[in-house]
């Protein structure tokens, strides 16, 4: 294959040029520090956005999700459930509380939490006197979980939902706006994120009690007095005002960037599905992912070649692939942890083996995804063709 200089990169930020006239009024002002107008309006700007009643800015998706267990109760000696497929960062914030993760498989629908694995966990945490102090449902890749089953099965048991939305904003669930399902919502404003603020998160929730406690513990918990006074732990987890700024010139243009990724996917799907041994992640009906990355699952001995040689070959043509999220069951650091199946095999496990995830940036040019999409069907054995 022809050696290419320029890097294609997984999912690069992809600026407007608006967040300049944001960033701009920081300076001319001396907002610098956190906290702020631009702070202030980010939060009533993505609340308006996505339709819940208030937003807290914070310093990354891991501070919310930290947060929101925080203001959930959650302690030592506690359990929170989690989806088992997903970033470690979904579930780090369980350890900081010395609380115990128990992780739950994913289902082939959505490749998100499985009601099915969930309704066991529950009934085994019922039985055995356990309930857990929270459920962390992950939206992976923008693909929304099954919400009305997990928050029905949640309900049920009294045990509140927290959406890890950290990658799907923009997406919608039955035309619901994801990260609005639980009493309380994340988002990640990470620089590989669909928006970005280089480094950022936002918790929402309904609940304007929760906001404001929320407010409190991300401050540092500094009690009401002239002098600095604390009754309690806290954090220092507020976002900054100028990169409240950025945030905002990128709310602007979510849409478009949406747009932009789904389009994105399209072009791989018309190119790539007909190839023999690769299939897509599914978009679930009555939803609409933002299509953040673009993941397929590649069949060994339908393709001639598995997922880690695909992304292997990518990178030798300066191609960053990446596999699918090692699920947390599988890390080391939660080898003792419990996990619930969907069914006799385990589904995570099977879509880690066989996942990739393509290059999906939203600045990502039709030639340079021409050239991604080249280099798959040279890899691949193209004439076997689906139904060919």
């Amino acid at each position: 294959m022809e050696v290419y200089k320029n890097r294609i990169f997984l999912s690069p930020p992809h600026m407007s040029g608006n967040e300049m006239k944001y960033v701009q009024e920081a300076f001319q002002t001396n907002w610098i520090a956190p906290l702020g107008p631009n702070v202030d309006a980010f939060e009533k700007e993505l609340a308006s956005y996505v339709g819940v009643n208030d937003a807290v800015a914070v310093s990354s998706g891991t501070a919310a999700i930290h947060l929101a267990l925080s203001l959930l109760g959650v302690g030592k000696g506690d359990t929170v459930f989690c989806s088992t497929l997903t970033f470690v960062a979904s579930a780090n914030p369980i350890l900081y509380q010395g609380a115990e993760p128990v992780f739950i498989d994913s289902e082939p629908d959505t490749w998100n939490m499985s009601p099915k694995a969930l309704q066991r966990a529950l009934q085994d945490a019922f039985v055995n006197g356990k309930l857990p102090k929270a459920v962390i449902v992950v939206n992976l890749y923008g693909q929304s979980a099954k919400m009305d089953e997990i928050v029905s099965l949640c309900d049920m048991y009294e045990v509140p939902v927290v959406e890890d939305a950290a990658e799907s904003l923009g997406s919608y669930y039955k035309g619901k706006p994801s990260g609005t399902f639980g009493v309380i919502g994340i988002f990640s404003f990470n620089g590989n994120k669909i928006i970005t603020t280089s480094g950022g998160g936002m918790l929402v929730t309904n609940d304007k009690n929760l906001a404001e406690k929320a407010r409190f513990l991300a401050t540092q918990a500094r009690d009401q007095a002239v002098h600095y006074q604390h009754s309690q732990k806290g954090f220092n987890y507020r976002l900054s005002n100028i990169l409240a700024g950025i945030g905002r010139g990128q709310l602007e243009v979510l849409e478009d960037r949406v747009q932009a990724r789904r389009e994105i996917f399209n072009r791989y799907y018309n190119d790539l599905n007909v190839v023999s041994g690769v299939e897509f992640m599914p978009e679930l009906a009555e939803t609409m992912s933002n299509r953040w990355l673009t993941a397929v699952l590649i069949n060994e001995h339908k393709a001639g070649i598995n997922a880690n040689e695909i992304i292997k070959a990518l990178a030798k043509e300066n191609i960053e692939a990446r596999p699918v999220w090692k699920p947390l069951h599988l890390q080391p650091l939660f080898h003792d942890c419990k996990y619930f199946l969907h069914s006799e095999t385990d589904v995570a496990a099977a879509l880690f083996d066989r996942g990739v995830c393509l290059p999906s940036g939203s600045n990502l040019t039709p030639e340079d995804q021409n050239r991604i999409i080249s280099c798959i069907k040279l890899l691949t054995n193209e004439v076997l063709v689906k139904g060919g």
